[in-house]
């Protein structure tokens, strides 16, 4: 899997980020582009401002991190039309250019602070994580949206 983390492997994100528009058609699922650039900043908040989000308790920690954590961090690309978190799906319409410059601002954040800021981080959902699991999450996920329409 590509390194999220390398500078062009970030900027090759964002120029594809860069080809989507306010018209944008997806190719599979339910959201809008403007939706989906919102979605795909979700990560990021709960990555970076992890104080505004309640973190799992008991036994959804324990699905989280027992069955969930392998699905999104490992290296098998996401199926189409999955399902998703209900704290992941956006409803309503959402700002375009203002989620778009958001995603890019977080994937120049990520990328800035490094492998080495992310190994043994702690995620609200899964715990400690290595730099790669944080890695394989970020791309994945990126990746996946962005064919998702065409990008």
């Amino acid at each position: 899997m590509k390194n999220i983390f390398q500078h062009a492997v970030s900027e090759e994100i964002i120029q594809r980020i860069n080809q989507l528009t306010p018209d944008s058609q997806r190719q599979w699922g339910k959201m809008s582009v403007d939706q989906m650039l919102a979605h795909c900043n979700v990560p990021y908040a709960y990555t970076f401002h992890p104080e505004n989000f309640k973190k799992p308790g008991g036994f959804t920690k324990f699905i989280l991190r027992t069955f969930v954590k392998k699905a999104v961090v490992s290296e098998t690309p996401y199926k189409k039309n999955g399902r998703t978190a209900p704290e992941f799906i956006i409803n309503g319409g959402r700002d375009f250019q203002k989620e778009k410059t958001k995603l890019i601002e977080n994937i120049r954040k990520a990328q800035e602070l490094g492998q080495q800021y992310f190994d043994g981080k702690e995620n609200i959902s899964f715990g400690k994580m290595t730099a790669t699991e944080w890695n394989n999450m970020f791309y994945k996920h990126l990746d996946h949206h962005l064919s998702q329409f065409g990008v």
